[in-house]
């Protein structure tokens, strides 16, 4: 073996035993160096929801024993059942409740004295408070034929059912009314103005030219007649509010006594069945000399009448004029034909039952029966509300001088209601013509108007009755919203 061979051979063998003491010693610094290095920190967990997967669901080491997590998220358990909402309330800016939704969806809203205006259910009823007492309510449906049937009921057993229908390719509105447990039914014809439908008052009859005549035209001597409303209790408490002419030198200012009367005696039965018409007359006579702010007269003045007067003698012109009309209510117009509502020359409208207007602070004001408006737009809106004046306000309802938008639709019944009372008081003036200082009047025969008469619906008391109880149960929802410590 040469020498360098030898050399090699040595330094192979050096070089391996070198390896053999040192790597156990590298291999003993890096586990020490493993044990002493503190781990990174631990990523967060995800939600306890993403961690019970169904597919690999994750058990806690029986030496290592989980722990709650101190984190925000806490741990996640089966969803109990969801309990029904709880009612809600609205305050205005200064503090007076405003709104009210009960746990079943119905919203109930407060006028400035705090107390209920309106309400609405979540089925579609819809509930309208008088500033002194009564309630509206009305409500509609669509039978099994498609036929639209609404109810409304105006306290004082008084309301009525309307149904839909069409005879001779014309639509109707049949109107069932109850007084006090009786039903009578009246035909209003239906027209179309800008592909919307109105119904249209129609006298039930007509008298001859010469009766129109006699109640159109002056009478040759004033007339002062006794109502007999001394002693009667709404008289007394409208006292401050409305006053009788003194004389009627023609049937148009007595027929206009005879409307606005009317209108008042109705609204004072509503709300004395409603149990909340107490107070003695004088003192509502007083009540009712001032409107909620006590800065502006409610007093049905002269002015404020004579345009109600001029609105009745313009529909005894109408009437007699339809009268020469053979056809009556039996021959639907060719094209679109303007509501009454809208027709220009009807201005002035009675309220004949409780509504609602809205102010400008989101609050509402109740219209009453026996309030005057005056239409001051011709062109509905996009919701089919006109702006309207409140030319006159009783105590506590919208303020005189007011404006406020009023649904078209509301507009037209009043507009109906007027008429129909304009034709009870022709018909009390035939019936009395000749008696109580009443010069006599011409023939009173009458002809009957085609297509204006209609058979009671059956079911209207019926109806009228359930909606009461449901009216009072929504009544009784919200007052436990309202106040829920009250108890029930």
């Amino acid at each position: 073996m040469k020498p360098s061979h030898a050399l090699n051979l040595s330094a192979r063998i050096l070089l391996s035993l070198t390896l053999l003491l040192v790597c156990p010693l590298l291999l003993s610094a890096q586990s020490d160096t493993k044990k002493t290095t503190p781990p990174p920190p631990p990523k967060k967990s995800a939600p306890a929801a993403a961690q019970k997967q169904p597919t690999s669901p994750t058990k806690a080491s029986p030496t290592t024993p989980t722990k709650t997590p101190t984190t925000s998220t806490p741990p996640t358990k089966t969803p109990p059942t969801v309990p029904p909402k709880a009612p809600t309330t609205e305050y205005s800016p200064n503090g007076k409740l405003q709104k009210v939704v009960t746990k079943s969806g119905t919203e109930a809203h407060y006028g400035p004295t705090g107390k209920v205006s309106s309400i609405h259910t979540a089925n579609g009823m819809t509930i309208n408070h008088g500033a002194r007492g009564g309630r509206v309510v009305s409500s509609e449906q669509v039978n099994a034929r498609g036929e639209h049937i609404r109810a409304v009921n105006m306290g004082g057993r008084r309301g009525y059912v309307d149904h839909t229908f069409v005879r001779g390719g014309r639509p109707y509105m049949r109107r069932t009314y109850v007084v006090n447990g009786r039903a009578y039914a009246r035909a209003y014809p239906g027209y179309y103005y800008r592909g919307r439908i109105y119904y249209g008052y129609a006298p039930g009859f007509y008298y001859g030219p010469a009766f129109y005549g006699w109640a159109y035209d002056p009478w040759g001597a004033p007339v002062a007649y006794g109502w007999g409303w001394g002693g009667a209790p709404w008289y007394g408490y409208y006292g401050g509010y409305f006053a009788p002419y003194p004389a009627y030198p023609a049937a148009n200012l007595w027929l206009t006594d005879y409307v606005i009367s009317q209108n008042l005696q109705a609204a004072y039965d509503a709300g004395a069945a409603s149990a909340q018409v107490n107070a003695p007359a004088q003192g509502q006579a007083a009540e009712n000399s001032g409107n909620a702010g006590g800065s502006n007269p409610v007093v049905l003045t002269p002015e404020i009448k004579q345009a109600i007067a001029d609105e009745v003698k313009a529909e005894l012109a109408a009437e007699r004029a339809a009268a020469a009309n053979s056809q009556g209510a039996t021959s639907a117009p060719s094209g679109d034909q303007l509501p009454d509502a809208l027709n220009p020359t009807n201005r002035t409208f009675i309220v004949a039952t409780v509504l609602t207007g809205r102010l400008p602070d989101g609050m509402e004001c109740s219209l009453s029966q026996g309030d005057v408006l005056t239409r001051i737009d011709d062109t509905p809106d996009a919701n089919q509300n006109v702006k309207v004046l409140v030319s006159a306000g009783q105590k506590n309802d919208c303020n005189a001088g007011a404006q406020i938008a009023v649904a078209v639709n509301d507009l037209q019944g009043m507009h109906n209601a007027f008429r129909e009372r304009i034709d009870d008081g022709l018909k009390t003036l035939a019936d009395n013509q000749g008696k109580n200082g009443l010069p006599p009047a011409p023939s009173t025969a009458t002809t009957p108007v085609p297509g204006s008469q209609a058979q009671p619906d059956l079911d209207a008391v019926a109806s009228l009755q359930k909606q009461e109880q449901d009216a009072d149960a929504a009544e009784k929802e919200v007052a436990q919203s309202a106040n829920p410590g009250a108890g029930n």
